[in-house]
Order: C-alpha cells, then structure tokens, then sequence
C-alpha cells in the first residue's frame, strides 16, 4: 500500500483548489506534464482561445511545490506563469506596451498574499518592405512572472492556490483583448488532458 505523506497531501489540496476555480468559457485549459527537475510535486496547465481558429494567445501556469523550501523561492510554492499574445496594430510601436503588459501583471496579483513577484515582459514586431510591403505589421507580447504564495506558520498557503491560476487567467485576458466576462461560468474540472 503507498504512503501518503503530508507534503503529498498538501499538494492534493492544492490540486482540487485548482480544479475548482472558475475559468471562461472562450479560454480552453489543459493539464500538460509538468516540469520534473524543478520540485517535487509540480502542476502544468496551458491556455489557449477555444475558437481552435485563433491564436491570438496563448499560456503556460505552473505551480511548484518543495516541501522542504526554496531560498530563491523564499517559500515551500512558487507559481510561474507565461502569456503571449498578438499585439493589436495601434500598439506595435507604442514604447509603453512592456509597462502596461506588466502593469497587467501587478492588476492580476494585486488581492493575492505574495511575495518575491518578478517577471519579464518582450515585445517584438515586424514590418515588410519591398515586395512584401502589402503585408500588415505584426507583433506580440510575452509576459513571464513568477511569484511565491505568502504560507502560514503551518506551511500552508494564506490563498487558495486556485486564485492563483485566476489571476494568470486576467493576465490572458487583458493580454488576448478579450471582452470581460462574469466569473463562474466554467470550471477547470471540465478541461480535457493531452497526452
């Protein structure tokens, strides 16, 4: 019969918070293999538009859990997140687009107990000359963060680690454009696996 430990238990916990949380109904998720080498128990899920005709973003949430702490992390957790998605032709130029990526960022975090938020956000575009010069600009952003989840004495996180993926969600959100919906019209749960 298996063992089940403590850090295996929290880390269950963790995974039905996640499953619980409430996700729009444009946004497919999919639970991916997660990263390994990183920590012990880890979850991986990507994001990406339901219409399966457009890629206008796409996402990456990981949630890692070390029970014996991270000094980098400063923590036992640590959510990493990526977006990316297409810029809009009015902002390929703007210099601001980095600031405002991630001012989405510290937005999307904000109500969270967090500590050690950092990130990096790119912006790229492109412009055709010569005979391609019919071809509109195009460009995107990318958006990496991470943070680590605020725990109490006991070890557990002050969230519900399933907030955590709600606010990679509103980064998708203001990053893919996407038209603000109510909260609660789809769950996690009902995501199909790849594999």
């Amino acid at each position: 019969m298996r063992t089940v430990t403590p850090a295996a238990d929290q880390f269950a916990l963790t995974v039905e918070q996640i499953s619980a949380a409430s996700v729009r109904p444009d946004i497919t998720l999919i639970q991916v293999p997660a990263p390994s080498r990183l920590a012990p128990f880890a979850l991986a899920m990507t994001a990406e538009p339901t219409d399966i005709d457009s890629d206008a973003f796409s996402g990456r949430f990981v949630l890692l859990h070390d029970p014996d702490g991270v000094d980098e992390w400063g923590g036992t957790f640590r959510a990493v997140i990526f977006a990316r998605a297409e810029l809009e032709s009015d902002l390929l130029n703007d210099d601001l687009v980095r600031e405002v990526a991630w001012s989405w960022i510290l937005e999307s975090t904000g109500g969270l107990e967090i500590t050690e938020l950092g990130g990096t956000v790119t912006s790229n575009f492109g412009q055709s000359f010569g005979t391609l010069s019919d071809r509109p600009a195009d460009g995107f952003v990318e958006i990496r963060s991470s943070w680590t989840p605020i725990e109490s004495a006991s070890g557990a996180p002050l969230d519900n680690l399933g907030d955590h993926l709600t606010a990679w969600i509103n980064v998708l959100v203001c990053a893919g454009g996407l038209v603000p919906l109510p909260e609660g019209v789809a769950h996690v749960a009902h995501a199909r696996r790849r594999g």
